[in-house]
């Protein structure tokens, strides 16, 4: 599951890059492969992810739409998904080179810490509303697809919070969430650092003294 090897690489500096293309899918989930653009999405999948069919899987499914078709309607919405390239690379920013066409850059954190970020995304931006969103769709989808502008539909200068992928939930760690930032934003958020909450007002970001709410 490529997904879950995105975690795995943010967290563990043995991993390498990660590199992704139509010669080089092993090991690659059929979801990832299609909503990294490498591939078909099956007819099949619309029932996988709603009710099942009985000639798909033995009837399997997810249950994450109510019916196929609200699933066909979704995929009408994201429209076709295109990769940035011949291979798709996914790398700790450390390793990046200066020619490196980045498309986006991916932020796993604490509530507290993806608070924070958003707060820095919404610092210089006239619109409350659509600047970060949680749409539907796998956690590949949320971690690369949309904000890297792979999606033919998904709204642009947006941030993706999430993942809201459920199937995710035996490998993704309970009290993080994820934050997909398009490469001119998170431009923004560090150009924005030091004139903001997170700089002049630190002890706003990053209470020593918390009243935490009781379960």
């Amino acid at each position: 599951m490529y997904s879950k090897n995105h975690s795995m690489a943010a967290v563990d500096d043995k991993i390498p890059k990660l590199f992704l293309g139509k010669q080089s899918l092993r090991g690659c989930c059929l979801g990832g492969i299609t909503w990294f653009g490498f591939g078909r999405i099956s007819p099949f999948i619309k029932y996988f992810v709603s009710t099942g069919k009985k000639e798909f899987r033995n009837g399997d499914a997810e249950y994450l739409k109510a019916s196929p078709e609200i699933m066909e309607k979704v995929q009408e919405a994201v429209g076709k998904i295109t990769p940035p390239g011949k291979y798709l690379i996914i790398s700790p920013l450390e390793e990046m080179e200066e020619d490196y066409d980045v498309k986006s850059v991916l932020c796993f954190g604490s509530g507290e810490q993806i608070r924070n970020l958003c707060s820095l995304i919404h610092f210089r931006l006239e619109d409350p509303f659509k600047s970060i969103i949680a749409p539907f769709g796998p956690s590949c989808a949320t971690f690369v697809t949309y904000p890297a502008g792979m999606s033919e539909k998904a709204p642009k200068n947006t941030a993706f919070i999430g993942p809201v992928d459920p199937t995710g939930n035996s490998w993704f760690p309970t009290n993080y969430m994820a934050l997909g930032i398009p490469i001119d934003m998170a431009r923004d958020i560090c150009n924005d650092l030091d004139d903001s909450f997170a700089t002049k007002r630190p002890e706003v970001a990053y209470h020593d003294i918390r009243n935490d709410i009781k379960p």
